[in-house]
């Protein structure tokens, strides 16, 4: 008799473990479906890691907002920014003027040609750093409508607190892991880019990307402003 509940037992854990797995998965899929894609946040990662400008600390804050952002939307706040459409407008308006301002640097740095070295990139401060990489993580809406809607809408299939949890451990770990991938890439390559022509194509590509996202972005503001 003993055996047998011991059996039921173990099988019944079996299951909750493969069960719980699955929804570890699901969460790490889709958010990889979200997070490899050539954004403003991770061009900056890119940029930090070639610069080797405390680029792990970006990657560290990067995934720290993520993993922060994607609980509180398992957690059921995916309404917020439809009971407040304002909000996400005001947001997408600065954030248009960050990425044009921050695609405005990039492009200089093309034009001017600084020269590259790991003894003539200058020291960036951590308070600097930490507002930088706040601002291209916080300041765009679709980071919102990303963590919140779509990974918190999706999390409202399960019904379990801890089913929700597992679902965004996955969404966390795969930022983790992709930030923090990126970031040592970025750094390694900079060995094989550590000359004044090739950052002056790194820093010429940035800047017309963060222009293009810039447009982009504020193309989706008119549309939400016509919607609200």
């Amino acid at each position: 008799m003993v055996m047998v509940l011991i059996s039921i037992y173990d099988n019944a854990t079996a299951e909750v473990g493969v069960s719980m797995l699955s929804i570890f998965a699901q969460g790490f899929f889709l958010q990889a479906s979200l997070v490899l894609a050539l954004g403003a946040q991770n061009i900056f990662v890119l940029n930090s890691g070639l610069r080797k400008q405390r680029h792990l600390f970006v990657a560290t804050i990067c995934s720290i907002c993520d993993a922060i952002l994607i609980f509180i939307g398992v957690l059921g706040v995916a309404t917020f920014f439809i009971q407040f459409p304002l909000l996400k407008i005001l947001l997408g308006i600065v954030g248009v003027g960050f990425l044009f301002f921050y695609g405005g640097m990039k492009l200089k740095e093309a034009k001017d040609g600084a020269e590259f070295s790991p003894t003539s990139v200058k020291a960036v401060s951590i308070k600097k750093t930490v507002l930088t990489t706040l601002g291209f993580t916080l300041l765009n809406p679709h980071v919102y409508l990303d963590t919140f809607v779509l990974i918190g809408g999706y999390s409202s299939k399960f019904n379990a607190v801890i089913e929700r949890f597992y679902f965004g451990a996955g969404a966390s770990a795969l930022s983790v892991i992709w930030f923090f991938g990126l970031s040592l890439l970025a750094s390694f390559a900079s060995r094989l880019l550590s000359n004044a022509k090739a950052m002056r194509g790194v820093s010429l590509v940035s800047g017309l990307i963060l222009i293009f996202l810039a447009v982009k972005l504020g193309s989706d503001v008119l549309g939400w402003i016509r919607e609200a």
